[in-house]
Formats: structure tokens, sequence, C-alpha cells
């Protein structure tokens, strides 16, 4: 049987919301700073923070190895 678990992270960033909310939310920024270790990097992305609106990005090893992609809304 699987067991339910919660992650919960916090942080403070010394840095006025509407520059955070920037870099939390443009595509060309999320390329910057998505990637699950340096040899990996986001080719693509693209983000449409409104109710009901959709995000994606293409996420891949730097050597071309594998990719995959995750969206949501």
């Amino acid at each position: 049987m699987e067991q339910s678990q919660t992650l919960e992270i916090n942080a403070v960033i010394q840095r006025p919301v509407a520059d955070v909310w920037t870099y939390w939310t443009e595509p060309e920024h999320i390329k910057a700073w998505n990637a699950a270790s340096d040899d990996w990097h986001t080719t693509e992305a693209t983000n449409d923070v409104q109710a009901g609106g959709h995000f994606s990005s293409h996420m891949a090893a730097k050597d071309g190895s594998v990719g995959f992609d995750f969206s949501g809304v």
C-alpha cells in the first residue's frame, strides 16, 4: 500500500515581488532556471498565468540523449 507524503519548502527571497514574479513566470527566465542538474536544460517553455491558463516545458539532457515534456493547467 502506498503512503501519502507531503514536502513543504519555504524560502525568503530578498527581492521586490514584481522581480520574483517575472523570474518565476516568464518563459525566457523559466528556461534559465528550470533544470534537473547541470547536464540538463529546458529548451522550450510557455506559461499563461491566469485561471485556466496552460503551462508547458521541454527538459532535455544537454547531450541530446533523452528529453520529456511537462505541462498542466
